[in-house]
C-alpha cells in the first residue's frame, strides 16, 4: 500500500516536474519575435514623431531614410561600402581576438607579466580611436593597413581585460586537482585554464566587435574611397541628412546581425564550456 502511494499520480516526483518541459520550444521563439516586432514598431513610431517635431533637415523620417537607402543602392554605392566596412571590421576584430586572448591568459596566469603589461593596457585603452586616426595614417599610409590597425587597437584591449578577468576567476581547486592527477603545466593550461576562460573570451569578443563598429566611421573618415563611414562623412559634406541616417541605420543593422551570428555560433559549438 505504501509503495502504491509513493508512485501514484500525486507523488512528489510527478508534482515537482516543471511545466516548462511540456511547453513547445517554438512558442518561445514566437514570443521573442513578437516582442521584437512590437519594439521595432514603437521605435519607428517615436522616430517618426521626432522627425515631425525636429523637421526633415534635422532628422529625416523612417520613410525618407528608406528612400535614401534605395538611392544609395541604385547609385551602386551601398553594397560595395558594406563589403569594404565588413572586411575591415572582420580582419581587425579577428586579429584583436587572436592577440588579446593569449595575452589575457598569460596576464591572468603569470603575475610578472600582468604587472608588466597592466599599465600599458590601462593607459592605452582610454585613448579614443579617433585621436589616433592621423597617427595611423602617418605610420601605415592611406591604404587598408591603417584602417585595420585602428580596428585592432580598439578590439585588443577589451579582449585582454575580459580574458584576464576570466582567467583570474578560475578556481584554484580545479588546477590543484589536475596537478594532483599528474597533469603538467601544458595540460593544465589546455584542459583547465583555457576551457574555463572561454566564456570570458567570448564576452570580450562581443564587446570588441561592438568597438569595431564604433570605430569604423573614424577609420574611414580619412582617405577611404568606400565604406559606410565614407558614406556618412561625404553625405554630411553635401548636406544629405537622409543618406547620413541611411548609413547609420545600415551600420546598426549590420552590427546587430554580426553579434547575433557570433552568439549563435558560440552557443552552438561552445555550449559545453558554459557559453550561452
Amino acid at each position: 500500500m505504501t509503495a502504491s502511494v509513493v508512485v501514484g499520480t500525486n507523488s512528489p516526483q510527478r508534482m515537482a516536474r516543471p511545466k516548462s518541459h511540456n511547453r513547445p520550444r517554438g512558442r518561445n521563439t514566437v514570443r521573442i519575435l513578437g516582442t521584437w516586432a512590437v519594439s521595432l514598431a514603437v521605435g519607428l513610431l517615436l522616430w517618426w514623431l521626432s522627425s515631425l517635431w525636429l523637421g526633415p533637415y534635422v532628422m529625416p523620417s523612417p520613410w525618407a531614410t528608406a528612400i535614401g537607402i534605395s538611392e544609395l543602392v541604385s547609385r551602386g554605392t551601398l553594397f560595395p561600402s558594406i563589403g569594404a566596412s565588413l572586411y575591415r571590421i572582420s580582419v581587425g576584430w579577428a586579429i584583436g581576438l587572436l592577440v588579446g586572448a593569449p595575452v589575457g591568459i598569460l596576464m591572468g596566469r603569470i603575475r610578472v607579466i600582468r604587472n608588466f603589461l597592466d599599465p600599458y593596457v590601462e593607459i592605452l585603452r582610454f585613448i579614443p580611436a579617433i585621436a589616433l586616426v592621423t597617427v595611423m595614417v602617418v605610420w601605415f599610409g592611406i591604404g587598408e593597413t591603417s584602417k585595420i590597425a585602428l580596428i585592432v587597437y580598439t578590439s585588443v584591449f577589451v579582449v585582454v581585460i575580459s580574458t584576464t578577468d576570466a582567467t583570474l576567476r578560475i578556481s584554484q581547486d580545479k588546477i590543484l586537482a589536475a596537478r594532483s592527477l599528474g597533469a603538467g603545466a601544458g595540460q593544465v593550461l589546455w584542459s583547465v585554464v583555457l576551457p574555463s576562460a572561454v566564456p570570458g573570451i567570448i564576452t570580450g569578443a562581443r564587446l570588441a566587435m561592438a568597438n569595431s563598429f564604433l570605430t569604423i566611421v573614424s577609420a574611414e573618415m580619412v582617405a577611404a574611397r568606400e565604406g559606410l563611414g565614407t558614406i556618412i562623412w561625404t553625405s554630411y559634406s553635401f548636406g544629405h541628412i537622409d543618406w547620413i541616417f541611411a548609413g547609420i541605420v545600415t551600420l546598426g543593422v549590420l552590427g546587430f546581425c554580426c553579434d547575433r551570428i557570433l552568439r549563435i555560433v558560440s552557443s552552438t559549438f561552445l555550449a559545453r564550456f558554459g557559453v550561452k
